[in-house]
Parts: C-alpha cells; sequence; structure tokens
C-alpha cells in the first residue's frame, strides 16, 4: 500500500497559517472510480482513499508508515517567499513607472 506525507499548503480563503504545520498521511487511490448507472455519482469501493491522518512532525509520520509496513513518499513544502512592502514606496521619486490613478 502506497502512502503519501505532505503539509498542507495555506488556503487561499484565509490570511492565517495556523493549520500549515501538521503533516499529512494520505493512501492513494488503490481502485479505480465508477459511475453509478442508477444517480450518476461516482464511487469507488476503496475506502482508504478517504482516510487522512494528521501528525505534528515528519518524523512522526514516517514512523507511522514504517511501524505498518507502509510503502511512502514524503512531499517537501515549498518555502514561502515574503517581500517586504511598505505604503510608502507606491510614491517614491525613483520608480521605474510614474503612479497615477
Amino acid at each position: 500500500m502506497q502512502v503519501r506525507i505532505y503539509q498542507l499548503p495555506k488556503t487561499a480563503m484565509q490570511s492565517g497559517r495556523a493549520l500549515t504545520k501538521r503533516w499529512v498521511v494520505e493512501y492513494e487511490q488503490a481502485d479505480g472510480k465508477q459511475v453509478e448507472p442508477l444517480m450518476g455519482w461516482t464511487s469507488s469501493g476503496d475506502t482508504r482513499q478517504q482516510l487522512r491522518l494528521y501528525f505534528e512532525s515528519q518524523a512522526e509520520a514516517e514512523s507511522y508508515a514504517r511501524r505498518h509496513g507502509l510503502m511512502y513518499a514524503v512531499e517537501l513544502p515549498h518555502e514561502r517567499k515574503v517581500r517586504p512592502k511598505a505604503y510608502g514606496d507606491n510614491f517614491r521619486a525613483d520608480r521605474l513607472i510614474t503612479w497615477t490613478h
């Protein structure tokens, strides 16, 4: 069984980064999905793909996978580049493009 270990990214709806510290173990899809003929819903017989396990550190998540004999792939998070900005920079005299309304 294959699992994926990663950190959740920041949501686009909020500016906070509260839930991005935890590591997630998520099972890969084992069976294909089928379209149910009566209602047209998409279903699958694999219930493990609905399971998400949260850990405080990457080491804890990896030890869980090793303990249970799971093959795992770790996806390291992208580092966030923060460029400091100030409101006064909009009105600097040495701007490349002049500020207009």
